[in-house]
């Protein structure tokens, strides 16, 4: 459903909430909500220990805790600037 960027796959939050418990996510991957329009998007697990991503995943802790709003890990950062971490650590 959605297209595959830079190691990361999106498809919009919009066209996927209500269908959202039936989009699997593949093993070894997460799915992560970005931005305003809480886009979807299914990361690799292995972005989860670097530490450029575990900035985020800080900034995700203080904002909402451990309750995230959509079910799913919810970081509160801009698309571009999670596009460039990810996009970084797709090429390492």
């Amino acid at each position: 459903m959605g297209f595959r960027l830079a190691g990361i796959r999106r498809a919009s939050f919009a066209a996927n909430y209500a269908s959202s418990k039936s989009v699997e996510v593949p093993k070894g991957y997460l799915a992560v909500y970005i931005g305003e329009k809480m886009k979807r998007y299914v990361i690799p697990i292995s972005y989860l220990t670097h530490p450029s991503f575990q900035d985020l995943l800080n900034q995700a802790e203080e904002e909402f805790g451990y309750d995230h709003p959509m079910g799913g890990l919810t970081i509160p950062c801009s698309e571009d600037v999670f596009q460039n971490i990810t996009s970084h650590l797709s090429r390492q």
